[in-house]
């Protein structure tokens, strides 16, 4: 194998080598207290300096007005499609949610186990625009027009980057008093699990954000839940204590054993973060990496992206092979070239490739090598 190794996982994800040198550094002792993270009491004064930190980091990087509480807990976003419907069906008996990818599909169907489920649309159901009118696949975002949403629903979910499809909303949904605006009433809850930290996104335009950590935050076993105030403190009497956003924010995310080890590392990163310029500095180099691995893709004979070009993910790129005999020999070449984790999620085959926050441009122009030098081989 190759001695430069890049990791294209879509999560776990690569974590900023910078990070990962202080980690090390400072696991045995953090800062002279003779303890490492892992040991501290999550109530101590020393992890709650820890704590509050990265939460005030993390709300400086993604502007978050201060009328959004800011909570860490655990259970990733597959537990998120559980607890938001316990915590935001305010009384009401059905939400809307729009299925662009497997994620928002499967969000979906775990939100119907507690709320009635209006599907607002499913790409899959619907002829590809840019396909020839196929159907089966989640290739694009359907047009908000074809959006069929209700006017009293609890919330509208969406997942605004689909980690495994590849198709990423590029604006947010308009919401107002027209026939295709999202009702001015209905708060819009978003699952933004694999692209937070990577783009700006106006927080205020959303009732409440979600998201597992383990892409471009930090380690898995840490989610980031970002709600306005007056969402909560209305959860369902069944929904457990610990996963009632009230409870947890009125106990500034401590109501039980927080991931310590998680948090600490993801205050690394958004510390990290506003160094290399903050959110807006990230974007500008992320579009520069996808743009640089399309436009590639799109130029080639052997490789093709599916996903409709306007939505496009610039953090998870999928990608076949025009002949999938070959796929077994690219993953190989490619891991002896230190190019690692590129094949595709089970359910679609192919290969991907995840171009979160920490992975340097380096490593996309050695996969762009690479693919050309296989095409030249095997094209």
């Amino acid at each position: 194998m190759s001695e430069t190794v890049y990791n294209f996982s879509a999560g776990p994800a690569v974590l900023p080598k910078e990070v990962l040198r202080q980690v090390a550094d400072e696991l045995p002792d953090w800062h002279g207290t003779g303890m490492s993270v892992m040991e501290m009491s999550h109530r101590g004064p020393e992890f709650m300096g820890i704590h509050a930190q990265a939460v005030a980091d993390l709300r400086e990087l993604m502007r978050i007005p201060e009328h959004y509480k800011v909570l860490f807990m655990q259970g990733g976003a597959i537990a998120e499609n559980a607890i938001v419907p316990m915590n935001l069906l305010r009384g009401g008996g059905h939400a809307d949610y729009l299925v662009t990818g497997q994620w928002s599909a499967r969000s979906a169907k775990e939100a119907a186990r507690y709320a009635r489920v209006n599907l607002v649309a499913d790409a899959a159901k619907l002829p590809a625009p840019h396909r020839d009118g196929e159907t089966g696949a989640y290739t694009f975002v359907p047009e908000q027009s074809q959006w069929r949403m209700s006017p009293d629903a609890a919330y509208l979910h969406l997942c605004t980057n689909e980690t495994i499809d590849g198709v990423e909303f590029q604006r947010p949904p308009s919401q107002g008093a027209g026939p295709a605006d999202v009702p001015a009433g209905v708060p819009i809850v978003v699952d933004v699990s694999s692209h937070v930290l990577s783009r700006e996104i106006d927080v205020s335009r959303y009732g409440c954000l979600y998201g597992g950590a383990q892409k471009n935050i930090g380690p898995a076993g840490l989610t980031i839940v970002i709600v306005r105030e007056d969402l909560i403190g209305r959860a369902h009497p069944l929904c457990p204590t610990a996963f009632d956003y009230k409870v947890v924010a009125d106990n500034d995310s401590m109501y039980n054993t927080p991931p310590t080890f998680a948090i600490w590392v993801a205050g690394l990163v958004f510390a990290w973060l506003k160094r290399q310029g903050g959110v807006a500095a990230m974007e500008a180099r992320n579009i520069e990496k996808a743009a640089l691995l399309y436009d590639y893709i799109d130029a080639s004979g052997l490789y093709e992206n599916r996903v409709r070009r306007q939505d496009r993910s610039r953090m998870n790129v999928p990608f076949f092979l025009k002949d999938r005999a070959l796929d077994a020999d690219f993953l190989k070449g490619a891991e002896s070239a230190g190019l690692l984790q590129l094949k595709g999620h089970r359910s679609v085959g192919g290969m991907r490739a995840s171009l979160y926050n920490a992975m340097p441009i380096e490593g996309v122009r050695a996969l762009v090598g690479y693919m050309k030098d296989f095409e030249r081989r095997h094209g």
